[in-house]
């Protein structure tokens, strides 16, 4: 909130001068309002609450590593050998996948809701002028929204390799799964409209089928892992949809469902 953004901060430290977060508000607005909107206050204390909300994500994303850092010493004693072998994995695949949330969120999907809501304040006969408000809030929380959707594949393959979920729990519901998904979206879309909720749903789809395919691939290649007992008598074989053990009175999969013909 009060780091100066340069140095000429030392020369007068009695004088007036704009902090980091006035720096990145700044170019927030260079980056993604397009030349035909303006922005308004909307209400007095509207620009000290974007401050206060600016700085605390700002100071958030900043100290993060140092977050991250101390939950996983907190859960390390907990974690059996070949679980904290896979901790790593996930963290590197969480911070790349986020990273590029993130940039996208920023780059592309944001300004595609806001000038993809050009045409109807001409429709409508109205001005281009939105509150600070809504424009900060949507660029928050668009972004990080988007960020954390594309994580979505650690954290699937990740319970999949743990046994905690199956891909044919999300193929065989597909259509109730994206219904709510549809609905998340709706409820954290910041006045944004169907088109805003649809240019977020359409990226959360793709990483949810993403992160389908990798734990489906995962699951084939570690499906042969568990061996029955000997002493059991029965012939066992590999589905070739989803590479689950198999006995020879099964006709459909037990894990997927499907038939083995």
């Amino acid at each position: 909130m009060v780091f100066p953004a340069n140095a000429s901060f030392l020369r007068n430290p009695l004088a007036y001068y704009d902090p980091v977060i006035a720096l990145v508000l700044k170019h927030v607005v260079l980056d993604v309002l397009p030349p035909r909107i303006q922005l308004i206050a909307g209400e007095f204390t509207a620009p000290l609450e974007i401050y206060l909300i600016a700085s605390l994500i700002l100071g958030i994303a900043v100290s993060s590593p140092v977050i991250a850092y101390e939950i996983y010493r907190y859960v390390a004693p907990a974690l059996y050998p070949h679980e904290r072998k896979a901790i790593y994995p996930f963290l590197a695949a969480f911070t790349i996948l986020f990273a590029i949330g993130v940039v996208f969120g920023y780059k592309v999907l944001t300004p595609f809701i806001l000038w993809g809501m050009i045409p109807f304040f001409i429709l409508t006969s109205s001005l281009p002028i939105i509150t600070a408000m809504d424009f900060y809030n949507l660029v928050f929380i668009t972004t990080l929204v988007t960020g954390f959707s594309f994580t979505m594949p650690a954290f699937f393959v990740l319970f999949v390799k743990f046994g905690v979920i199956k891909t044919s729990y999300v193929t065989t519901r597909r259509l109730y799964i994206y219904a709510a998904l549809y609905i998340v979206c709706a409820i954290v879309t910041p006045d944004g409209g169907p088109l805003a909720d649809i240019a977020l749903f359409v990226p959360m789809a793709f990483m949810l089928e993403v992160a389908v395919f990798f734990g489906r691939r995962y699951e084939k290649e570690h499906a042969g892992e568990w061996l029955p007992p000997t002493s059991e008598k029965r012939v066992y074989s590999k589905c070739r949809w989803c590479g689950s053990l198999l006995t020879e009175v099964d006709v459909f999969c037990p894990a997927c469902g499907k038939s083995r013909i």
